[in-house]
């Protein structure tokens, strides 16, 4: 398959053009890989990787370094695909020139597209000085996992006439700032799609429903291999955890019952063995 891989500018092209996209996860050099065989057009290496490859309960303990670690086996294995980084907490909140820092830091080291960082109206100053001197921002707005206890846990948000007003004009105040995208996580259908028709960037939706201009999943929910917790917005597209454990189970079988390895998997070569003393 041949994949072009988009560039930041795409992103409002294909709003313009009415086109689709998806927008998976990816943590590894391997996953990275199989995303890049794929037609998803965009990797997120999200903090999410507390949760989904270091079994923390939230995302606030990942740090720059870890983002790091992981951000650079995506960029190796998927060359086709675009890869955003996110900005784990407590990198870019104390100060503009905090963030500015970091992010430059994650695209120095890692080479990937973007950054991706949490916040609206707030975070709209840094974001617009981040951009004036060059770094391109995906801002992330909703259920923001950074900040979930402040607002209760992993809840719906803009489920309220106010909550709604305030997530459009957080968006409005992104897009003035220079985000080429938003991803927009858990808020109601009617919301996201108001939302995507107030500003011209493009929204990218988790848990968003069907009228925003892209649909984001993390890869291990997708694809049913990450089993302590399945969010109502997450569709299995495939069963890969049952075929992992089903895989190792007859491998457990075939070792205890010594059919494998057979000869076809050995060295079959005769060496004589000399005596030994």
């Amino acid at each position: 398959m041949s994949k072009k891989k988009m560039t930041v500018l795409d992103f409002q092209k294909y709003k313009d053009e009415g086109r689709k996209f998806a927008y998976a996860t990816a943590y590894d050099y391997t996953t990275a890989s199989i995303v890049d065989e794929s037609n998803v057009e965009v990797i997120l290496v999200g903090d999410s990787l507390g949760m989904i490859m270091l079994g923390y309960t939230t995302t606030v303990g990942v740090t720059m370094d870890d983002m790091i670690h992981h951000i650079k086996p995506v960029v190796k294995g998927a060359p086709n695909t675009f890869i955003a980084g996110d900005m784990p907490f407590g990198s870019y909140q104390e100060s503009t020139e905090q963030a500015i820092r970091n992010a430059s830091r994650i695209l120095m080291e890692t080479n990937c597209d973007c950054v991706k960082l949490e916040g609206g109206v707030a975070m709209a100053p840094t974001i617009k000085r981040m951009v004036e001197v060059g770094i391109p921002v995906m801002g992330h707005l909703g259920m923001t996992p950074q900040s979930a206890t402040s607002f209760g846990g992993f809840k719906v948000q803009g489920g309220t006439p106010e909550g709604a007003k305030k997530l459009i004009e957080d968006a409005k105040a992104l897009e003035e700032a220079g985000v080429f995208s938003i991803v927009v996580e858990c808020v109601p259908s009617v919301v996201a799609a108001a939302l995507t028709k107030a500003v011209k960037v493009p929204i990218l939706g988790i848990g968003a429903g069907p009228d925003v201009d892209c649909q984001v999943l993390v890869t291990q929910d997708l694809l049913d291999m990450y089993g302590d917790f399945k969010p109502k917005f997450v569709k299995h597209f495939a069963h890969i955890r049952k075929a992992m454990v089903d895989g190792l189970n007859a491998f457990h079988q075939e070792t205890v019952d010594g059919t494998f390895p057979s000869p076809e998997y050995s060295f079959n070569k005769q060496v004589e063995i000399p005596p030994m003393d």
